[in-house]
């Protein structure tokens, strides 16, 4: 199994001057492609990174925030053979699903609107995932984390959130936990993890890895590398600093 980051930054500020990208990350398995978060630069560095839109059998969109949904109707028009098929998975919340157009949604094989806690199973041409969400807390209310088993693997993802109490139970057992982690240290802005928050989640969750992705400014100006060596440090856990175009084999 292979994770591809297409995009790794986070924050408005970020968003438009694009100091790292925003087009999510995408995973290559043997049951399934999957791309998530599919934002600005999506399209853009799946070509640069030879990520043929074709082969995506799923794409996940975590919440209704731009930097997270803007090319995913493009992924659509790829994911259905240039629209020709009615073909392919897409997995959101209530909010995400508004943002897609009439004709996309009458392309997309299978739609499956989030509820949080539930476990589902799907099938693709080449095998089957199951994916179990969580909710956040975020200011787009019905943003969602997860897991997905797959391969036998399991592979986390905790989207924008703020911590809070339990969230990392819902993390336990995974193989790699992707985190995004937009900040080093608290500020007034509410809704998303600093590091420290981090380390909380990962002493509790113990992934057997952790990847810090979806940083801004103030994080990149801390140095991801120092944050996430900060993290391996407090935590025991091997962590990475996600960059743009990172490869990682799970």
């Amino acid at each position: 199994m292979e994770i591809v980051f297409l995009g790794t930054g986070g924050g408005r500020i970020n968003l438009l001057k694009q100091i790292r990208g925003t087009g999510g990350f995408r995973i290559n398995s043997t049951s399934a492609n999957i791309h998530i978060d599919p934002g600005p630069g999506a399209l853009v560095h799946s070509v640069k990174l030879r990520q043929s839109l074709l082969d995506i059998d799923a794409v996940i969109v975590t919440h209704g925030h731009l930097d997270h949904y803007s090319d995913a109707m493009v992924l659509i028009e790829g994911m259905s053979a240039y629209g020709l098929k009615k073909r392919g998975i897409f997995i959101c919340n209530k909010n995400s699903i508004d943002y897609v157009s009439p004709w996309h949604k009458s392309k997309i094989g299978e739609l499956y609107l989030v509820v949080n806690g539930e476990k589902k199973t799907f099938k693709t041409e080449k095998g089957s995932f199951e994916i179990e969400t969580m909710a956040m807390k975020h200011d787009e209310e019905s943003a969602f984390g997860f897991k997905l088993f797959m391969d036998e693997k399991v592979i986390g993802h905790i989207t924008d959130t703020e911590y809070f109490d339990g969230l990392e139970k819902g993390f336990e057992g995974c193989d790699l936990l992707i985190v995004n982690c937009i900040k080093p240290e608290p500020d007034k802005y509410k809704g998303h993890l600093e590091t420290a928050d981090v380390i909380k989640i990962l002493k509790k969750a113990k992934p057997k890895k952790c990847v810090i992705t979806h940083m801004g400014i103030k994080m990149l100006r801390a140095g991801p590398l120092k944050q996430a060596e900060r993290i391996k440090n407090e935590t025991g856990i091997e962590t990475v600093a996600a960059k743009d175009g990172m490869r990682i084999i799970c």
